[in-house]
């Protein structure tokens, strides 16, 4: 047994001792997590105390109540995951979630996305990750930090050796702090994934993908990179193609939301004969049309055997190219995973990939599309599969490993790279 209390009976002394009231949805959680005495002990357990939570009555966590759940973790050595997501935490919270980073030596996987944590909040996170040796993933997906605050994080990345997932997306950071951060990234040799989604970025410069591509170019470490709606054109794609041909470690390049054209993908088709990583590419949401599905097609149906997913969702494309992509896929049996939804789908396209589907060759699970027919005419469907499927929530009940669900960032494992 446990020489600790349990965690419940030790947040009610906590609440008793720092005059506050309980929050019933932490004592709740806490409650369950008694019950897995066994699993406690062997692998650790994750606190999933998300105020998005629709299972069970929530009541979100505040500062106060973070301040008592603390409390209780500082001493707690079987904790090692705190999903925290979607609760009205401020830079007050912060505070103390900075203070559990110093003091507890077992807690590894933080998820602090869309809370209202600030540039102050920001600042005590990062400073706290200075001395912190266990922390390994860390989720501030939606906190408006600001460019300030993506400086912490910058100045934090030089120090830092232990951290290996970072998500800053639609955290509101501007140019300088993404050139800091690609900078820190040079020299940094623990970090495998990093979101840099949704900055506010001013200049048509591209100054900042210039500065990642250099990053590229030194980094042997990172895995996966996301630079959604980052105003990419084509000029962005081609530093970033120059840099990847000298990297030899990027499993995972995001660059979904862009302005990127056919003119951009043909330096992505001429990366893939050559690119011996790369093995999930998102280009959703750009405007590649025919030419740049045949660009890829041409890469993927004579050179390239590495890449295993490709989304090219809403990217203006008829069924000239869709059909092209369906027959790479008929030579290339390396590819599993395709995503085309939001494109142009005429009669030919459908077929197409009815036919992938039937034969086997595409299962139904690795696309976000399924056939079905009305009078002789085959159409397609859409379905909720996509390489951000977990990204923003996963299943209340029960842990989702299953590869199919290509979330990158949100749900593989670093450790399996």
């Amino acid at each position: 047994m446990s020489v600790h209390p349990d965690l419940h009976q030790h947040y009610v002394r906590a609440c008793q001792k720092l005059g506050q009231p309980e929050n019933p949805f932490i004592a709740h959680v806490l409650q369950e997590a008694d019950k897995n005495d066994k699993i406690r002990w062997t692998k650790g357990i994750t606190l999933k105390i998300a105020g998005s939570n629709h299972l069970v009555p929530v009541q979100r966590v505040t500062d106060d109540d973070l301040q008592v759940l603390a409390s209780v973790l500082c001493n707690t050595g079987f904790v090692t995951g705190l999903d925290l997501r979607c609760n009205v935490l401020t830079d007050a919270g912060a505070k103390h979630m900075a203070t559990l980073l110093q003091e507890n030596s077992t807690l590894r996987d933080l998820n602090l996305m869309f809370n209202d944590i600030g540039t102050s909040g920001a600042e005590l996170i990062a400073r706290a990750l200075h001395r912190n040796e266990t922390l390994v993933y860390l989720r501030m997906t939606g906190n408006k930090i600001g460019n300030k605050g993506g400086m912490f994080f910058a100045s934090m990345l030089q120090i830092n050796s232990t951290l290996e997932k970072l998500d800053l997306g639609d955290c509101d950071m501007g140019t300088q702090c993404l050139i800091a951060i690609a900078t820190a990234l040079t020299q940094n040799k623990s970090v495998k994934a990093i979101n840099l989604n949704r900055p506010l970025l001013y200049s048509q410069e591209e100054e900042t993908t210039v500065h990642v591509a250099l990053m590229l170019k030194k980094n042997s470490s990172l895995v996966e990179l996301h630079l959604c709606k980052h105003e990419m054109k084509n000029f962005g794609v081609e530093r970033l193609c120059e840099a990847l041909y000298e990297n030899s470690s990027l499993r995972y390049l995001d660059l979904s939301c862009n302005k990127i054209t056919c003119d951009g993908v043909k330096f992505l088709g001429e990366l893939l004969k050559r690119n011996q990583t790369l093995e999930i590419l998102d280009l959703s949401a750009n405007r590649i049309e025919d030419d740049g599905a045949i660009y890829l097609s041409e890469a993927l149906a004579l050179y390239n055997r590495i890449l295993q997913a490709l989304s090219v969702v809403s990217n203006n494309i008829s069924g000239k190219g869709l059909v092209a992509l369906s027959d790479a896929m008929k030579t290339n049996m390396d590819l599993s995973y395709i995503y085309i939804w939001g494109n142009k789908f005429d009669e030919a396209a459908c077929m197409a990939f009815s036919e992938l589907i039937q034969t086997g060759r595409l299962k139904p699970n690795c696309t976000d599309v399924e056939p079905y027919e009305v009078d002789g005419h085959v159409h397609l469907a859409e379905l909720s599969h996509g390489l951000k499927k977990h990204y923003y929530w996963t299943p209340s009940c029960g842990e989702v490993m299953n590869k199919d669900a290509n979330a990158g960032l949100a749900l593989a494992a670093v450790s399996e790279y």
